[in-house]
């Protein structure tokens, strides 16, 4: 069985920057241990945005500037990037909430194999639930999980419900 590991949007523009919350800061010590402790193959997902974000349709409906490439709030977290440090991973920018590049790295990545999927990461609401659609429609007979320790949302309420709605989904929430 193949395992791997999706850490979405561990960035410092979600954690305490532009978009940062104290739940997410709360979340950064479990997620980094998860990818520390992982056997498998580990894909990091990067919300990606130029200087013109605000011209974006996602920018006209968050006008909040962030994840530019390049800038300090692009960047992964320093304590994920630490437990990253001598792990295989592959790094996927991703220009809006879900990825549809990342099942098809996660194919090739399983070379036939069945397969277990985990996420974790930020947001809950927003960008780990989409992904973790897009995973489990591309791959319905996968296990796919989501670790909810691991992940926060843009408020409390919202993480409880993006993780009701991946478990309405057939998606296990550990």
């Amino acid at each position: 069985m193949k395992k791997i590991l999706i850490a979405v949007d561990l960035q410092n523009d979600f954690v305490d920057g532009a978009l940062g919350t104290q739940e997410a800061v709360s979340v950064i010590p479990a997620a980094a241990a998860k990818i520390r402790n992982f056997e498998g193959d580990i894909f990091v997902t990067l919300d990606t945005h130029g200087e013109d974000y605000l011209n974006t349709a996602e920018g006209k409906k968050l006008p909040v500037v962030h994840c530019v490439k390049g800038s300090s709030g692009w960047q992964l977290n320093k304590e994920i990037l630490s437990a990253l440090e001598g792990k295989k991973y592959i790094t996927v920018e991703k220009p809006a909430f879900g990825s549809t590049l990342l099942p098809h790295l996660i194919e090739k990545a399983a070379g036939g194999e069945e397969l277990r999927v985990e996420l974790i990461g930020l947001c809950t609401d927003i960008c780990v639930v989409s992904n973790a659609l897009i995973i489990k429609a591309f791959f319905p007979e996968a296990q796919i999980s989501v670790d909810s320790a691991c992940c926060a949302g843009v408020t409390v309420e919202k993480h409880i419900a993006a993780l009701e709605t991946m478990r309405s989904c057939q998606i296990d929430i550990n």
